[in-house]
């Protein structure tokens, strides 16, 4: 069964299953033709009703892409014929019963009401944003207005004024200068026996009409004040109210339903959807997440499967200033709410319960236990065999309450945070999205926090959307209520639990897992889990990924608050470098010398087992490791910089490396410590180069030599010189370099030193013409790093043979080179320097078009790892590429795009792409 929803979202659906794969644009394009089902639309037409005068150039070729894209879902739903194109346009011609809009005129024409609005799932069009959308929505929100006062008009004619209420009231509020449903609401409140509410709605509805759009409400409503005021008897009803088959219709309990109540489809869809019969529903969440307006909106919805009772109680477990309702007066209020008198009501709570099982036995009712402390507190309140559904919500997790169906409810999406500030705000917030956006990201997505911002504004016309959110950026200001909501939930964990969640707002890293928590709080693995678990289930955590724990933004504010150090994060940082240390020596074996300097643990760190451990564990703790070293104590910095330097290299975390490096270099320096000073020069010399900023490389190389007497720091300077020197093709510079390294490197039995030179000054030699040399030097740095089993410089040497090769008139061996090296890594995730092997794949390659199928391939590993000097090399031979197969247009592009990158690094190859641009009839751009 195929059938097209506009009353809410605009869905394609299948035997009860939205299609999906249809863009937003498509949709739209969809909605309009359905909108106008049977008439002939032309492209002109669609074109105005997408974009009216603010159409693109592309406006028709989109229109075709969309009819394109429609037919082919149209297609695969087993309906082809439904679009037909006419020498006018495109016509939408749907079945009956499979168009929601049809259907609702349908039914409103015979009236049946009540089924027609159960049509509607939201406003109509509700995630079209095409110029012709406002208009549309505006006139069907109408119709189903129009419907739903009739509806009301015969409700309140059959006396069903009583159930009427909650209902008005909330449309009222959702549309309050609608003359006729305040009216409805009027009339029903005074056959409710209550004439006061009743003037005051009036009133309300007077005043908001005055002030809203200066005027007086009509003669009809007039007359309705004035005959309630008066008691008229004319407002009576005449005669019994029609007999009700089943069961009596009981008054709702539930609260007000909020009118901007946005999002939340999935949750709804699991509760409303799945839950029709007697089920248990727990929904739990962090303060502030929006349980209870789920809940009660889900409760609204729901309403009419449950015609016995809607009941709500408030269990006041996290209200401040107030003890949680025990269960004997919690059952004594649901009991009075089903209508038991209260003489018949028991005083002791286990006859409570009995008495509120045997009423609910052959019932139908919808019970809402809000605010519950934990399974125990709900546990009495549970029916026994009955057609019952009861949803409760809680910010702990009723883990062992057997037989719950559990829904935990996160954060807002951006889209549907997004919706709920502009439900509230209006349409200040349509004009600035960049600060709408701003301003949900301060808030954290949390629907508490964003209701409080958007009332703010909503109150002060004069602000703007960018004035709020600079006022919560500067200044972190949220009102009390979201403060008040977390020191509530702090106050019920338990004593251990409120001291960890101190400490881990003493953490300055993103997230930790259950190592890093036993090292903070200085407990057993173990005993930290459990208090994680624990935090967890009570939302005071979030976990993004298995096994790490996070705070949400707010409450990470909240925990910094109240927390205080006790040397927990020197703890940390302690546990950070051991465990590197860990890490490095099953990733990087060969260099075990150079962490010797790092004295052994005062407390045991659990081992590292493998590489794969070790690889993941850095993966994931890198950006806590940095953070821990910016902000945490200044101790050990050296040696956290000499533990991690060969991971952030491979890896090509450059950035991270400066900053740990510079931090070494700072400290050193104040502490008077030239060893560790000319280590974090030579680290910084070294980033820099692999950066391609050889300025600042040779400029911290030059200071490394003249601080450092150790002859392995002063051989990785001098290589990084030779490094840069070879890149500016100053060869005879270079050599001396990198002769003076190798001489140090074999005088310090530095077999991976010594591999690493001998394989850049193969480079050197080939360049000036000693091919075999540079053979001789690049086999033996292979057997080398072999030997200390170094892949990554195996990679490296390998990487260089395929470019001497190719010198060489090889290209079928040094291509099997490159090869090999890109193989190695990609094994080791290196993929910067993959980047390398792959510009070299092309380089060797004799088809221009492979030539650019690899170079991309290289831009596409060097682009994000922010390789310079590989995105120019790759730059460089697409350009050349591209000419040769005729393509001057994108020869010319990547041509420019590679001078610039080679202007930047300041190497000769600059001037070689200029004279490239000059034959290749592209506009040069001069420095």
């Amino acid at each position: 069964m195929l059938r097209f929803t506009l009353l809410g979202p605009v869905q394609t659906i299948v035997d009860g299953a939205p299609l999906t794969g249809i863009a937003p644009r498509h949709r739209a394009v969809l909605a309009y033709l359905l909108l106008n089902a049977g008439r002939v639309i032309s492209i002109e037409r669609l074109i105005e009703a997408m974009w009216g005068h603010d159409r693109p150039d592309t406006a028709r070729s989109q229109i075709h892409a969309s009819i394109t894209a429609i037919r082919k879902v149209l297609r695969g739903a087993g309906a082809v014929r439904l679009l037909e194109t006419r020498a006018g346009g495109y016509v939408a011609r749907p079945e009956p019963g499979q168009l929601d809009t049809q259907e609702f005129a349908d039914l409103v024409a015979a009236g049946e009401l009540r089924e027609a609005l159960g049509l509607w799932t939201g406003e109509a069009l509700e995630d079209v944003h095409a110029h012709y959308a406002d208009g549309v929505r505006e006139l069907w929100n109408d119709r189903r207005l129009s419907a739903y006062e009739r509806l009301a008009e015969a409700e309140l004619a059959a006396g069903r004024h009583g159930d009427l209420l909650d209902e008005l009231a909330a449309q009222v509020a959702a549309n309050p200068l609608r003359e006729k449903l305040n009216g409805h609401l009027v009339l029903a409140l005074h056959r409710a026996g209550r004439q006061a509410d009743a003037l005051a709605a009036a009133r309300s509805y007077r005043t908001a009409l005055a002030d809203e759009q200066g005027l007086d409400p009509g003669h009809a409503f007039t007359e309705l004040e004035r005959a309630v005021l008066v008691d008229d008897p004319a407002l009576r009803l005449t005669g019994a109210a029609p007999a009700v088959s089943g069961p009596p219709r009981r008054s709702t309990y539930l609260p007000y339903d909020i009118p901007d109540f946005s999002g939340r489809t999935a949750e709804l869809d699991r509760i409303v959807g799945e839950h029709e019969g007697p089920a248990v529903v727990t929904i739990d969440g962090m303060a502030g997440v929006g349980k209870t307006a789920l809940a009660v909106h889900a409760a609204h919805r729901l309403a009419a499967r449950y015609p016995d009772g809607r009941l709500f109680i408030d269990l006041q477990a996290h209200t401040a200033g107030r003890e949680p309702i025990d269960a004997a007066a919690a059952l004594e209020a649901l009991l009075r709410q089903l209508g038991v008198p209260a003489d018949r009501i028991p005083v002791s709570p286990a006859e409570r319960g009995a008495l509120w099982r045997a009423e609910l036995a052959d019932r139908r009712v919808l019970a809402v236990l809000d605010n519950a402390f934990d399974a125990d507190h709900v546990r009495p309140l549970l029916p026994g065999r009955s057609d019952t559904l009861v949803l409760i919500t809680g910010r702990r997790r009723l883990v062992d309450l057997d037989g719950a169906h559990a829904l935990s409810v996160d954060l807002l999406p951006e889209e549907d945070a997004a919706e709920l500030f502009e439900r509230i705000v209006g349409e200040r917030a349509r004009h600035e999205p960049d600060a709408v956006r701003e301003v949900l990201r301060l808030c954290g997505h949390l629907p508490l926090a964003i209701r409080i911002s958007a009332a703010r504004l909503q109150h002060r016309p004069r602000w703007t959307v960018s004035y709020l959110a600079g006022r919560l950026r500067d200044h972190r200001r949220l009102l009390d209520g979201v403060s008040a909501a977390f020191a509530l939930s702090y106050e019920h964990l338990d004593e251990a639990e409120q001291h960890m969640f101190r400490l881990l707002g003493l953490v300055p890293g993103r997230d930790i897992d259950a190592c890093g928590a036993a090292a903070l709080a200085g407990i057993p693995e173990d005993e930290a889990e459990e208090l994680l678990e624990g935090l967890l289930d009570a939302h005071m955590l979030l976990q993004l990924d298995p096994g790490r724990y996070t705070f949400h933004d707010l409450l990470r504010e909240h925990a910094r608050s109240i927390a205080e150090d006790d040397g927990a994060v020197m703890r940390l940082l302690a546990y950070y470098l051991h465990r590197s240390r860990a890490a490095m020596d099953r990733l990087f074996p060969h260099s075990l010398g150079e962490r010797e300097g790092i004295p052994q643990p005062a407390a045991p760190v659990p081992p590292v087992r493998d590489a794969a451990e070790a690889s993941a564990w850095l993966d994931a703790e890198r950006s806590n490791i940095i953070a821990t070293a910016v902000h945490g104590p200044e101790i050990c910095l050296g040696l956290l910089a000499l533990a991690m330097r060969p991971y952030l290299d491979r890896q090509a975390h450059h950035d991270d490396a400066l900053t740990l490096h510079t931090l070494a270099l700072q400290r050193s320096r104040t502490l008077g410590d030239s060893a560790v000073q000319a280590r974090a020069l030579t680290d910084l010399a070294w980033t820099y180069w692999r950066l391609g900023e050889y300025e600042r490389a040779e400029e911290h190389a030059h200071q490394a030599l003249d601080a450092c007497e150790e002859a392995g720091e002063r051989a990785r300077a001098l290589l990084t010189l030779g490094d840069v020197a070879l890149r500016r093709r100053q060869d005879p510079q270079a050599e001396r370099y990198l002769r003076q390294a190798l001489d140090l490197t074999r005088i310090g039995a530095d077999t991976w030193g010594e591999a690493q030179v001998l394989g850049v000054l193969a480079l050197v030699l080939d360049r000036a013409g000693r091919p075999e040399e540079a053979r001789r030097h690049l086999d033996l740095a292979l057997a080398l790093h072999r030997k200390v089993g170094n892949p990554a410089g195996e990679a490296v040497v390998l990487n260089h043979l395929g470019v001497v090769l190719r010198h060489q008139g090889e290209p079928a061996q040094a291509r099997t080179r490159h090869e090999q090296a890109a193989a190695l890594y990609r094994r080791l995730g290196n993929a910067a320097d993959e980047a390398a092997a792959l510009n070299g794949l092309a380089e060797a390659a004799d088809d221009p078009a492979q030539a650019v199928e690899e170079h991309t391939a290289a831009l596409g590993l060097a682009d994000p790892a922010g390789n310079r000097p590989e995105q120019a090399r790759a730059h460089d031979g697409l350009a050349r590429a591209h000419l040769a197969l005729g393509h001057v247009e994108q020869a010319c592009e990547h041509g420019r795009l590679a001078l610039g990158l080679y202007e930047e690094l300041g190497v000769p190859e600059a001037d070689e792409v200029r004279a490239f641009l000059g034959h290749a009839g592209g506009t040069v751009l001069t420095s």
